[in-house]
């Protein structure tokens, strides 16, 4: 169902940590709000399966592969009518950062960092960040549910540490009206009432930071 009325925002990045959800609702998003749809091509980095395996020696040309690929997507997006349809994405070009900074040695960091600051300036900025937060215990859950093979055996100290950059990033984050939604205790893909309730908090989200803290369900 497409219910595009009262939206304000035009271009929504859905973010946060490996397993928490933010395709799947960059997806729903886009299907109730009959927007168009941008997804970072994370199958497509040829390094990404050998980072998993060694991520001290494949860390600086995973990274490097996927800032370089972001910006030139994010360099098409500039060239379509961001204002034509609602567009949602599931990254933020500023996530590559926290990554970076989490996995790259100082020198490869500070190489990393002249790169990044060169492309930075030149990708749009979202008129909304959703911001999505799970414990640990069910981002692993998930994880293991998707079943991707370099995945298999994903170490759970290295998405403890990236959630804790995730939200030591977002707790400084000002540049954008920021939506912070924990989704430990709700299911917006398979209830259809959570995301409801969801998609009305988007609706009403204007400017500022606000969170969302769905109840546990007993």
């Amino acid at each position: 169902m497409v219910d595009s009325a009262g939206l304000d925002q035009r271009y929504i990045a859905v973010e946060g940590p490996i397993g928490v959800g933010k395709t799947s609702l960059a997806r729903l998003l886009a299907e109730r709000l009959g927007g168009r749809l941008v997804l970072e091509e994370v199958e497509d980095n040829p390094f990404l399966a050998r980072f998993y395996q060694d991520r001290s020696a494949w860390a600086f040309q995973t990274q490097l592969f996927f800032l370089l690929s972001r910006w030139q997507q994010q360099q098409k997006l500039l060239q379509t009518d961001l204002f034509a349809s609602a567009t949602l994405s599931d990254y933020v070009f500023a996530k590559d950062r926290i990554f970076a900074t989490l996995t790259l040695q100082p020198a490869e960091l500070a190489l990393y960092d002249r790169v990044y600051d060169a492309l930075g300036p030149r990708v749009p900025q979202p008129d909304l960040v959703i911001f999505l937060q799970c414990r640990l215990e069910v981002l692993l859950q998930r994880i293991k549910r998707r079943g991707r093979d370099y995945e298999r055996h994903f170490d759970a100290d290295y998405l403890e540490a990236l959630s804790r950059s995730y939200n030591d990033f977002f707790f400084h984050y000002t540049e954008t009206p920021l939506l912070v939604i924990n989704t430990s205790d709700i299911d917006f893909v398979h209830n259809a009432a959570d995301l409801d309730d969801l998609v009305s908090v988007v609706r009403k989200m204007r400017k500022g930071v606000h969170h969302y803290l769905p109840l546990a369900k007993k």
